[in-house]
């Protein structure tokens, strides 16, 4: 495209969806050392487990060229609260109808699953349609075994999850839905 000026503007038609969600984690790790610093809660982002198999040694840096998962992952952050562990999963969908569910992966389902089972806290933070919502582990699972859909409606969400308000400290307020759902 032309503009004026003889600036040219391309589009690429393809889309790289590698760092999707990454603005959601900014803001959730914000409001951890947020939480941190003011001793509300302890909450940290869960390193992927990588098995680094081949590196390139430069003059000063070494450049890791090949590295693969060692095992799946579980949820991203997981910590303490009041006394509650707390294990969850930040989730991002550009769909403005639903959240597909092929965005959580089985064995991530699972995880949730055991989490619950023994006492624990376990949720998504889903950001869709610029709104941010908790849903509770519990709700995501009966829904699964109840449908046969491939997405979570937003009008479930909206209706099922507690929404999240933004501000400048803690950036994501998860804790106070966290209050209200579990405590």
């Amino acid at each position: 495209m032309n503009y004026p000026g003889k600036v040219k503007k391309s589009y690429n038609k393809y889309t790289n969806y590698s760092n999707r969600g990454m603005d959601l984690e900014d803001l959730i790790n914000q409001s951890n050392e947020y939480y941190l610093e003011e001793n509300i809660a302890i909450v940290h982002k869960k390193p992927t487990p990588i098995t680094i198999s081949e590196v390139k040694y430069g003059t000063k840096e070494r450049i890791i060229t090949k590295a693969y998962f060692r095992t799946p992952s579980t949820l991203d952050y997981n910590g303490i609260y009041r006394g509650k562990y707390i294990d969850f999963d930040a989730k991002e969908t550009l769909n403005k109808t639903s959240f597909p569910l092929q965005n959580i992966h089985e064995h991530q389902l699972e995880h949730m699953k055991r989490i619950i089972e023994h006492g624990g806290i376990s949720f998504l933070i889903i950001s869709i349609n610029s709104e941010v919502y908790l849903l509770d582990g519990n709700i995501i699972l009966d829904y699964i075994k109840n449908t046969n859909k491939k997405s979570i409606p937003y009008k479930f969400i909206k209706e099922n999850g507690i929404q999240i308000e933004k501000k400048i400290r803690p950036r994501l307020d998860y804790i106070k839905a966290i209050d209200n759902l579990y405590l």
